[in-house]
């Protein structure tokens, strides 16, 4: 017994690194939420390679009457017509101080690049992924709640 409870100390202590390193990096699994509708809209799962962080589509919440498989109509290049399920919408992302910026973010609903900035609230609970054309004022914010 007292083996086992050794062993489960020593996993939470190695646990706690892991947890506050998440709470500090945007690295995890996203629920977006639309700021018009305040309806939940997809998963976003945020990956970090060589300190640039990138986003990909895993899932979409769509209505029984949608397509719950939907293309980027709208999107140009070798996006268009794409499956936006796996497209990834966040590229170039880099940490400066509190804030992860330099990189672009896609909305596959217009298939328009904006130029985007995050920023974690809430003790890396939420984040606000803020997209924008020319300065951030000229823009629109989401808050995203962790999922993982």
């Amino acid at each position: 017994m007292r083996t086992l409870v050794q062993a489960g100390l020593i996993a939470a202590v190695l646990a706690m690194p892991s947890a506050w390193a998440q709470s500090n990096s945007p690295v995890g699994v996203w629920k977006t939420i639309d700021d018009e509708t305040g309806k939940a809209k997809s998963l976003v799962r945020i990956t970090e390679n060589n300190g640039e962080l990138s986003g990909k589509i895993e899932k979409l919440f769509r209505e029984p009457s949608e397509d719950q498989n939907p293309k980027c109509d709208k999107c140009e290049g070798a996006l268009k017509d794409q499956p936006i399920v796996g497209m990834t919408i966040l590229n170039g992302l880099k940490k400066d101080d509190d804030v992860w910026s330099g990189g672009t973010v896609l909305d596959p609903k217009n298939g328009k690049t904006y130029k985007a900035k995050i920023t974690l609230k809430d003790g890396g609970k939420k984040l606000d992924m803020r997209g924008y054309i020319g300065t951030p004022l000229l823009g629109r914010t989401q808050t995203w709640v962790r999922e993982q």
